[in-house]
Parts: C-alpha cells; structure tokens; sequence
C-alpha cells in the first residue's frame, strides 16, 4: 500500500528535523566536555612575570634587586615600555647613579593568587626589596577580600622569611561596587602593613584614578603623565628605604 504524497512528505520533514536535532545534541555534548588535563609547562620569564627582567640601564645583574610583583599598572599595560613607572624609576636610580636595579614583574590581569602562584619562581633571583601592588584585579572581579587578603599575607609571609623587605600597594574600588565591599576591600591593605609592619603606599593610583586626563581611554589605566605620578607616588615611599640600605 502507497503512503499519500502528503504523508510521504510531513515524514521526510519530521525525520530531517530529528537528524537536526540530534546532531545539534551531540555538538553541543561535545562542546561541553572538559578539555584532558595538561602537565603546565615549566615557568619562563615572559610567561609567568611578565617584562620580568628590566634592570635600570647599566646595572649589575648582582646589584641589589628591586622586584615590583603586579598587574596591567605595574606591567604599564598600553604603554611604550619606557613608560610604565617601574622603568620611570629605573631612570630615577640611574640617573642617581644608585647601585639599585628594578625587576618589573608585571603581569596583565594578575589576582594576588596568581602573583602567588609565580612568587616562588621570581624569589630564586636575588631580590632585597619585593613592591607588591596586586588586588585590583580581585576587586574588578568582586572576589572575596579575605581570600584576597590571605594570598597577600603569604606572599609577605614568604618574602619576609627570605629576609627581603616588603612594600606594599593600596588599591580601591570605585563606589559602584557598593559601600559594604568598597569598605571591605579597601581596609585589606593598611590591616595588612600594620600587621606585618611594611613600608606602606595607601592608594597606588593616588591623584590618578577617575581623572580622564591621565588614564588611558579604558579610564582604568594610567597615560604616560598618569604613570609619572605613580612613579612619583612609589619613589616617596621607596627612596628612604634606599637611602638605609
């Protein structure tokens, strides 16, 4: 017995669609499944810190070492190399003629865990003095601020171990991530630099952060005049721990 013409059709049409679907379900499974874990590869310096090695020019690789563990600010993200603040203060030392080198350790979209994360690869390196400028990136998040302060008490914890002293970098969140969390974050820092007795800059981005004239079209990140004032803001607290040593 013949199937009518219309049957023959609305079958055809009902099992095209059920093929559709099923290999639609079977992309999508695809797509879902979690990648095979990979062994890292071993850490180099372009990969886990950044512009690592930016000694201040002519320096000795010996020379005592100052490492600046950050985010985009340190890293100076859109910005010609020269003019990230921790190459600004490089010249400073050079043109001091001051035996002190700067290590930028800088890397774009950084967390404190992250910073942690190479901490113990960057320390194999002579390191006197460790600027530790992360948390933004937590923040920007809205990731917990206890979680962040306790990766940034084992950074210093660790550093400190080595005899290496510690400065640490404030950072704020704009009000509009609420007063509770804008108050939370922020209290991080100065607890920890009293709690551990650091040399302390309160606000990195101080005189920067919301002036459209010196941050970058992103209004996040420093132009070369706002990276001057970071630099500026870094040197007063820095310069007499120099002047000790």
């Amino acid at each position: 017995m013949r199937m009518p013409a219309r049957a023959r059709t609305s079958l055809l049409v009902h099992s095209a669609l059920l093929l559709a679907l099923a290999l639609l379900w079977s992309a999508g499974c695809e797509r879902s499944r979690s990648p095979e874990p990979q062994q890292p590869a071993a850490p180099t310096p372009a990969a886990s810190a950044g512009s690592f090695a930016q000694p201040a020019p002519g320096g000795d690789a010996d020379a005592p070492a100052i490492v600046m563990l950050g985010d985009s600010i340190t890293a100076g993200y859109g910005l010609p190399p020269e003019q990230a603040y921790p190459t600004l203060i490089a010249e400073r030392l050079r043109a001091e003629g001051s035996p002190w080198r700067i290590v930028n350790a800088g890397v774009s979209g950084d967390t404190t865990a992250g910073g942690l994360s190479r901490l113990d690869w960057l320390l194999r390196q002579r390191v006197d003095i460790l600027l530790v400028a992360l948390g933004g990136n937590d923040g920007l998040r809205g990731l917990e601020p206890e979680a962040m302060r306790a990766n940034l008490a084992h950074i210093i914890e660790r550093a400190q171990a080595r005899g290496i002293t510690v400065v640490l970098a404030g950072m704020r969140m704009p009000a509009n991530y609420g007063a509770d969390y804008q108050r939370r974050f922020a209290e991080v820092f100065p607890a920890l630099a009293r709690q551990y007795k650091l040399a302390f800059v309160p606000f990195l981005l101080e005189g920067v952060a919301m002036r459209a004239d010196l941050n970058q079209p992103d209004g996040i990140h420093p132009n070369e005049r706002g990276a001057q004032i970071v630099a500026d803001t870094v040197w007063r607290v820095l310069k007499p721990l120099l002047d000790k040593g």
